[in-house]
């Protein structure tokens, strides 16, 4: 018997794009019947939508892997053959995926009329064996009454949504992170209302957040008799309902809601992009770029802050040590050094979105709250591994803390269940609109302890990663890449190789770096690349609040240029770069003697900051800057290195800052005082959770 010779692998592709094309036109004629598409037809057939992309997307990755050399005869115009089928299956995803829009549209907004002319269909057929079957004309009524219910409370919940414009009659400070601080009579745009009280608004300046509705009354009402009388009376029914309540209702959500309703006004925009293969189903918008845009709760810049104790008469974290002169060594429950290593398997979104920034953040987190600042590693990558991630790359000169992989971490808190949250992310810009975002590749969590409460070793580990956000479970980076493998022991060894993972080793401490971890906040994750200037900024933090203060119980302003500016230096990474080189050039000037002399080496770091960062925060020269933006980033590197550059050869900052070619921005007291008050970080007890006050009238004591 003959063997059939095999297809050639160009021939048996076009095969399989033939397929692949009748079960496209199947599946667009199969969604056309004439009645009524079901609800659970239609999400088949987006389910099957989504399967043929995939397989489309595997037949093109075999398209471009195929040569002409793999072919066992000659095959005349090869690579016109071959151009030929990668039009095709252009077209035939495009085809695709203006189906599946329609198919997505249809499933959100016209599963409620496909529902409302079914209930009536029953309810005719109901009514024509009434007779007949008394038992299904009740149901038919109980169903219709539902009906009738659900229309009316529907009703009831767009005639309050109507009313989106609220006054405040009293003011607000922020509570928790998520939350908005607005003054009274401030106007403010009702987004979201929310059952437990507090709703998500919007102020003039176009921040978001969470208010309590019993701060906030309808603008209509200001408005005088132009209302109808049936809204208004309503209106204030609804208000004195609310501020009538004996007992105020518990806040149900924690600093996460905010962002998570933050985070679904933008999943629209991922569900298209993940419905045109754009972006893998696993993409959302990133969690931890959300909170870092809620306010300063979350930078480095906020915990580096010396914080008060709940009485806030004294400093929690920052004691005077008279014996050796300097600040007391503070300990922590987590102190220890992680290494970003790389990230493999990282799924690439499509040729239609340009990606400025790959990025891991990471931050303390007990699987509700986030306890730290949210710090930001940027990764590197080649063209020939696309999907491979690192971190910390040979560079000449210093390298850039942005791309340090080297991290310190410190957290005094109690929690059993603490640990570090990574979530990678990207920063991207989408060719045909020019909409910029920020999207989460997939999110991790590492607890840093074991159930018998003893910290996990100090090792590698290897971490695969969850699509989604943190507070959704049981999601997938690429579904088309399952973690459900079956089959024999190799193949789930190759599926699992095939996952998006995040590799970190975390270090053991050594005598120096306990003793310099020890110097910091209880509170703080950072880079180990500029951890020496930080504690320069604790002790001579120490030195004005601790040592030199006449009188403790002053809250005067204090005259620091340091002090004053220092804490920006953590939101603009390449001046913290230019502070670390100026500095690395004068130590290596230094003799052994004054190296040792510790008083000397806080007056020369001072001397140093004072030359060079001190000009460059306050320069018009310099671009504002701005996350992940390539042109602002290397105007700013140009600005930096041009006036380094020009204080090295004049030998001095005076005759740059007092030149006529510099513009500098007007002078402002803030420059040069320091009020600690303002800065400090108030302690409040771990897991308060407070619903939303009444409104304080105008000096009414706190």
């Amino acid at each position: 018997m003959l063997r059939r010779r095999p297809r050639d692998p160009l021939q048996a592709l076009h095969r399989r794009n033939q397929e692949l094309k009748h079960q496209v036109d199947s599946l667009i004629s199969e969604s056309q019947p004439k009645g009524v598409l079901e609800a659970n037809k239609r999400q088949d057939i987006y389910q099957r939508c989504i399967q043929l992309k995939h397989a489309i997307d595997e037949n093109k990755n075999t398209l471009q892997k195929l040569s002409k050399a793999d072919e066992s005869s000659p095959v005349g115009s090869y690579n016109q053959r071959k151009e030929e089928e990668h039009h095709f299956l252009d077209r035939l995803t495009h085809q695709l995926q203006e189906f599946a829009v329609t198919i997505n549209r249809e499933i959100r907004t016209g599963s409620r009329t496909a529902r409302e002319k079914n209930d009536h269909s029953v309810e005719e057929d109901d009514k024509e064996d009434e007779e007949e079957e008394e038992e299904n004309s009740e149901e038919s009524s109980e169903e219709e009454s539902r009906t009738e219910e659900e229309d009316k409370q529907e009703s009831e919940f767009q005639n309050q949504i109507a009313i989106k414009e609220y006054i405040a009659i009293g003011d607000f400070t922020a509570q928790q992170v998520g939350d908005l601080t607005f003054k009274k009579g401030e106007i403010l745009l009702i987004i979201k209302k929310k059952p437990d009280g507090w709703w998500i608004a919007k102020n003039s300046q176009g921040k978001r957040g969470l208010v309590p509705r019993t701060y906030l009354e309808p603008r209509d009402k200001e408005k005088g008799q132009d209302s109808s009388e049936g809204s208004s009376e309503e209106d204030v029914e609804m208000v004195d309902e609310t501020a009538s309540e004996a007992k105020v209702q518990q806040r149900m959500d924690s600093h996460w809601s905010a962002v998570q309703e933050a985070v679904s006004e933008q999943i629209n925009t991922v569900d298209v992009l993940t419905t045109m293969g754009a972006v893998p189903a696993g993409f959302r918008p990133s969690t931890l770029s959300q909170l870092l845009e809620e306010g300063n709760q979350f930078r480095a810049s906020y915990f580096i802050q010396p914080a008060l104790t709940p009485s806030q008469l004294a400093f929690k974290d920052l004691m005077w040590d008279a014996k050796t002169g300097t600040i007391s060594l503070r300990t922590s429950r987590v102190s220890l050094i992680l290494t970003l290593w790389s990230c493999k398997m990282i799924p690439l979104p499509a040729t239609s979105i340009q990606i400025f920034s790959r990025h891991v953040r990471l931050c303390l987190f007990d699987g509700n709250k986030v306890l730290s600042n949210i710090h930001t590693v940027r990764a590197m990558w080649h063209p020939k591994k696309p999907k491979t991630w690192t971190f910390s790359p040979q560079v000449p000169g210093v390298l850039p803390c942005l791309l340090d992989g080297d991290c310190f971490v410190r957290s005094n808190s109690s929690s059993p269940d603490l640990g570090i949250l990574f979530e990678l992310g990207i920063s991207y810009i989408r060719n045909s609109t020019g909409e910029k975002g920020e999207l989460s590749c997939g999110w991790v969590f590492l607890k840093l302890f074991e159930t018998s409460g003893m910290p996990i070793s100090t090792k590698t580990y290897e971490l695969f990663l969850n699509g989604g956000t943190p507070y959704e479970k049981g999601v997938e980076v690429d579904p088309s890449v399952s973690r459900r493998a079956h089959g024999n022991l190799f193949h789930q060894m190759m599926t699992m190789r095939r996952q998006p993972q995040l590799l970190v080793k975390l270090r053991s401490l050594n005598r120096r770096s306990k003793h310099i971890l020890s110097l910091l906040p209880e509170t703080l994750v950072g880079s180990m690349c500029y951890i020496h200037l930080l504690v320069f900024y604790r002790q001579i933090l120490g030195d004005v609040l601790l040592k030199d203060r006449t009188n403790v119980q002053s809250a005067d302003l204090i005259g620091h240029p340091v002090l004053a500016t220092f804490p920006r230096l953590l939101e603009q990474p390449d001046i913290m770069d230019a502070l670390r080189s100026s500095w690395a050039e004068k130590e290596s000037t230094l003799k052994r003697s004054k190296k040792r002399d510790k008083e000397f080496l806080k007056s020369a770091f001072t001397q140093v900051y004072h030359d060079c960062v001190y000009p460059l925060l306050h320069s018009t020269s310099l671009p504002p800057f701005r996350w992940a933006e390539e042109e602002a980033e290397a105007g700013r590197w140009k600005a930096i290195a041009d006036f380094l550059k020009c204080s090295q050869e004049k030998e001095g900052v005076l005759p740059a800052l007092l030149s006529p070619e510099g513009i500098h921005a007007p002078f402002d007291l803030s420059e040069q005082t320091y009020d600690f008050l303002g800065e400090m970080r108030k302690q409040w007890p771990e897991g308060v959770s407070c619903g939303p006050p009444p409104p304080m009238e105008s000096g009414e004591p706190l």
